[in-house]
């Protein structure tokens, strides 16, 4: 026990408002190594960041060392003993367990140390149901919570007895509570499954418009705070909230650019990344990563003086990866990402920062960098394009017209009789210019 007593360090309470007291416990099986040290403390911060987030006051925090894991309680009889200890002290509501808890280790635990017990995926589900503002939001939060809800019902509400049904003594036992509770949830679920595949659809024509404008679509993606919402409003302008918080935004927004060669674009925001997604949201949140599977460019952001960076970098990289083998996202995704190196500030501005290849240190808060990032994407879409030639009547002034509104004419010569253009385009312009005007005009060679 004495052991287990010395790994739980205190936080200040000097500061702490009237609100909430919790514990954030991080429970961890790796061996005792520098790196494995260095990982768990910012694993623990982490769950700390989260658990503030929704207004719970952090007044303990502990990395306790599992030698095994208990199947009553997950912890060991010593340590659940010297945080009960600590919960009774302090006076603590809540204690936030990062690590997923069966419902009978959840009950155990809230049992032994008298107060209420949520484990990582249940605290990341209330802060999704704190953020969501949108209403397909607002649907995908309730479905991962029912969904959730729906394994905690098994062998957790022990208090409900069988209830009997029917008249008299001739009516058999009715269904138990748990029962029905079940029952009334899969309805909502699949209530709001429907919902949602109608939120789907909506989206999905929004998509179709976007193509027949059309702009290319840039997507933001990368780890939770890595500061994607405080990059987006430096491009756009907009006023998206941004703090310095886990998952302060979650609604996909979307915004017009205009790039240095004066190319249009769609800057669209997503939500953030985390290790350990709970599998309830990765299914919900399927309809919001279905705009970076639109993009024709995804920008990584990356806080690249976050001490954890590259584990963050895997951790999105592994998402996008699954988005792949899901076949959300094309094989060729990767060949379409601009690493961007965020809060270069913090490390002495973006001339002090590391990079190879393509990526682009930045600073979304001073705006260092921003010039360099938006050439970088005009770079990248010219790359993309298609160098086309073609030979156009004179009095198919609208095809000309469409060419120079969609793409980048390079070098037009008048004749007599035509006009020969060269000119580059996206492969999907091209699709629809041939479709359009094929007829009408000549394609040389390009």
């Amino acid at each position: 026990m004495r052991r287990a007593t010395k790994l739980l360090s205190t936080i200040p309470t000097e500061t702490a408002t009237p609100a909430t007291r919790a514990a954030v416990i991080l429970p961890w099986e790796k061996p005792d190594r520098d790196q494995d040290v260095r990982a768990a403390e910012a694993r623990l911060d982490e769950a700390v960041g989260l658990t503030s987030s929704i207004e719970l006051v952090v007044v303990l925090k502990a990395v306790l060392l599992l030698r095994a894991r208990r199947p009553a309680t997950l912890l060991g009889t010593g340590q659940v003993e010297s945080l009960r200890e600590a919960v009774a002290e302090k006076e603590i509501k809540v204690v936030v367990i990062d690590a997923k808890l069966s419902p009978g280790q959840q009950r155990n635990l809230e049992k032994a140390l008298g107060c209420k017990v949520i484990d990582r995926t249940g605290l990341i589900l209330d802060i999704f149901g704190a953020r969501a503002a949108t209403r397909e939001g607002s649907l995908q939060v309730e479905l991962a919570h029912l969904e959730y809800q729906r394994s905690r019902l098994v062998r957790l509400w022990t208090h409900l007895e069988r209830q009997r049904g029917g008249f008299g003594f001739l009516g058999g036992p009715g269904e138990t509570q748990i029962e029905a509770d079940r029952r009334i949830i899969g309805d909502r679920i699949v209530r709001l499954k429907r919902e949602l595949e109608q939120v789907r659809r909506t989206r999905g024509l929004h998509r179709s418009a976007r193509r027949r404008v059309p702009f290319p679509i840039v997507a933001l993606v990368g780890y939770t705070n890595a500061g994607k919402s405080t990059l987006f409003n430096a491009l756009t302008g907009a006023s998206v909230y941004a703090q310095d918080q886990l998952f302060a935004t979650l609604d996909p927004t979307m915004r017009a650019i205009s790039l240095p060669s004066g190319r249009q674009v769609i800057l669209s925001d997503t939500v953030g990344f985390i290790s350990d997604l709970p599998t309830e949201l990765i299914a919900a949140f399927r309809a919001t990563l279905e705009e970076v599977a639109e993009a024709d460019i995804i920008l990584h952001v990356r806080d690249i003086a976050h001490p954890d960076t590259d584990a963050q970098k895997a951790d999105v990289l592994s998402v996008l990866s699954g988005m792949e083998r899901d076949g959300m996202l094309d094989p060729e995704w990767r060949s379409r990402v601009i690493e961007v190196l965020n809060k270069a500030d913090l490390l002495g501005g973006p001339e002090q920062v590391e990079h190879h290849g393509t990526a682009v240190p930045i600073s979304a808060i001073t705006g260092d960098g921003l010039p360099e990032l938006m050439s970088a994407i005009d770079a990248h879409m010219v790359h993309a394009m298609e160098l086309l030639r073609y030979s156009i009547p004179v009095e198919a002034g609208d095809a000309l017209a469409w060419l120079y509104q969609h793409g980048e004419v390079v070098t037009r010569e008048d004749h007599e009789t035509h006009m020969d253009v060269l000119v580059r385009l996206r492969e999907a312009d091209r699709a629809r210019f041939d479709g359009q005007f094929g007829k009408l005009v000549e394609k040389t060679v390009s």
